[in-house]
């Protein structure tokens, strides 16, 4: 059995490490090859910085042209986010997501009917947790302290992360599409410092295990 991962930078395997962004090899799609090497053949088609607009704008070269059994959806961290360089310009104006929450759920709709309509079985997986304090340190040292007023005014990213994330869980529900938790199991498997790297949002080697594994699992549950 095929399986495509097709999402942003959390697929792709990129880390925080020492002051700049990494792509690491023990990424989740590699982990996942280890573990299913059995039962799937694993293949990464996670770009870093995609949204849901860039994710549909793809599915035809990445996914169906693929032919996979399983498409396993990691989409979201970046269409909650803001452009920062805007708000540090601008922190009195009013500031939206890259993507609102309208279009992503419209978006995540389609990739799922699409897939589906190839007779392959689209799974979902929802945000994996933030560290926000490391977030807004990055933040403040790249763009300057004026963003702290305006997120603060907004509730913190976490606020906007949350809320995707639990619109994605409601449309996992509403379409009967299997979801992978691997929020939760994140949290509950341990310290988030030693699974979430240095800039608060993307994952070390080994929260990328801890996702793979708790992906396997849920592989094994559907076979």
């Amino acid at each position: 059995m095929k399986i495509v991962c097709f999402g942003d930078s959390l697929t792709r395997g990129v880390s925080f490490v020492k002051g700049r962004m990494r792509i690491l090899k023990e990424n989740y799609p590699a982990f996942l090859q280890q573990f299913a090497s059995d039962h799937f053949t694993i293949i990464n088609k996670g770009v870093f910085n995609d949204n849901s607009d860039l994710l549909l704008s793809r599915v035809e070269k990445d996914v169906v042209a693929e032919h996979p059994d399983y498409v396993i959806i990691n989409i979201g961290g970046n269409d909650c986010n803001f452009k920062w360089d805007e708000v540090a310009k601008n922190p009195e104006d009013e500031h939206q997501p890259i993507v609102p929450i309208e279009r992503y759920m419209e978006n995540l709709k389609k990739l799922i009917l699409r897939i589906q309509e190839t007779n392959s079985t689209p799974i979902l997986m929802n945000l994996p947790p933030l560290d926000p304090v490391r977030y807004y340190k990055l933040l403040a040292q790249t763009y300057g302290s004026s963003i702290s007023h305006w997120i603060s005014l907004q509730g913190g990213i976490e606020h906007w992360h949350g809320l995707y994330n639990r619109s994605l869980n409601s449309l996992a529900e509403q379409l009967n599409v299997l979801k992978i938790d691997v929020r939760t199991a994140l949290k509950q498997s341990g310290n988030l410092k030693d699974f979430i790297s240095d800039d608060g949002i993307h994952l070390t080697g080994e929260g990328y295990k801890t996702m793979s594994s708790t992906i396997f699992s849920s592989l094994v549950k559907t076979k």
